[in-house]
């Protein structure tokens, strides 16, 4: 079984099976891909991505504000609390520092967005889910500060270096890798899929973005998370199969509130680990 631990399943392009979330979810489940998180981007998502929950038994979401929304109001940590006990969400985010488009949503807001996250799933104790690019340096200076270790989170869509996943890990995070894996020009991700540990991967779609090869260029879908496995395990020499069930318990272990849902094997694998549930 596999895990899509990253995907925006409000945001499904037509040309996914119709924009159909069921029919969506269904592809996905006859990949094997047990588990779905949905990403919240603003609070005004949340009663969509809640429905989509309520009518699918294996959908989670989290509750957060993107670092390049460009929100009317900037919650308050006490708005981000509420929301995310009111629309039950098992992480907080995505949140973090984009300094790519940081013309759309000046650093100073995102820095003050970002701590409020913090806080927040601190507060909550529920995992914080981050968005980084080209910001590690303060990233990184953030999560020392505001992070809390015992509730850690995870970097989704990892695309910065090894030192950085390294560090992150080490202030009790996870790394999750995206479809970018498997791109041409991605060299030094697989070489950081190999040399991390694996009981610290996650792996996600961020669909209906990032496609992985093969269908590059087509709007992405959580059954294509399998792609991703499958690139960790041919870099890291291992089967697929080892590479689902440690990341599906990787997910269960940080995102403890979706566990309750997990499979029958998944559980008994979690028990083995410590985690009952």
């Amino acid at each position: 079984m596999f895990v899509d631990s990253h995907c925006h399943l409000d945001r499904l392009s037509e040309h996914t099976h119709g924009g159909d979330v069921a029919a969506t979810l269904a592809a996905a489940r006859a990949a094997n891909v047990s588990q779905f998180l949905a990403i919240s981007t603003s609070l005004e998502e949340l009663p969509g991505l809640a429905a989509i929950a309520r009518e699918h038994h294996d959908v989670a979401i989290s509750a957060g504000l993107h670092p390049l929304h460009q929100a009317s109001h900037e919650p308050t940590v006490q708005d981000i609390v509420d929301a995310a006990e009111q629309f039950g969400a098992v992480a907080i985010g995505e949140t973090g520092l984009d300094y790519h488009y940081h013309e759309s949503v000046p650093v100073s807001v995102q820095h003050e967005r970002f701590k409020r996250h913090l806080i927040a799933a601190n507060e909550l104790e529920l995992p914080v889910i981050i968005h980084t690019r080209e910001a590690k340096e303060d990233t990184l200076a953030l999560l020392r500060e505001y992070s809390d270790p015992k509730v850690g989170g995870v970097l989704h869509c990892f695309t910065e270096d090894l030192d950085m996943a390294r560090e992150a890990v080490r202030l009790g995070f996870y790394i999750s890798l995206s479809g970018i894996i498997t791109f041409r020009n991605a060299a030094s991700l697989r070489t950081l899929a190999r040399q991390l540990p694996l009981d610290r991967l996650l792996i996600e779609t961020d669909s209906p973005y990032l496609a992985p090869v093969p269908y590059r260029g087509k709007p992405n879908e959580p059954a294509w998370v399998v792609e991703v496995a499958e690139c960790i395990a041919r870099e890291r020499g291992i089967s697929v199969d080892e590479v689902a069930m440690q990341t599906t318990v990787n997910f269960y272990q940080l995102f403890r509130h979706a566990a309750p849902d997990a499979p029958a094997h998944v559980k008994e694998a979690l028990a083995q680990s410590g985690l009952v549930v």
